[in-house]
């Protein structure tokens, strides 16, 4: 008796043919994948995205708070003597 088309493939015929498939449908989602991943055009246009933000050094912070006067020139100065004298 004849368990396929053609002269029957067997058992063996349907597992590499679902192999195949297998193989077949992961790589369409691949290139699907490939093809969101590309056309979002993210951070330097290469659909990647920025590093998270980056931390300040104290100096900077202090230069800030001087400059919006939240600290005057005597506590600035201080406060960056300390910062430059840890160590």
């Amino acid at each position: 008796m004849m368990y396929g088309w053609y002269g029957g493939a067997g058992v063996w015929g349907w597992v590499v043919m679902g192999i195949v498939m297998l193989l077949f449908w992961g790589g369409v989602a691949a290139v699907v994948v490939l093809l969101v991943r590309g056309s979002r055009g993210g951070w330097g246009g290469r659909g990647t995205y920025p590093p998270g933000p980056q931390q300040e050094d104290p100096e900077h912070i202090l230069a800030q708070r001087f400059a919006r006067g939240e600290i005057d020139e005597t506590e600035y100065r201080a406060r960056l003597d300390a910062l430059r004298r840890r160590p």
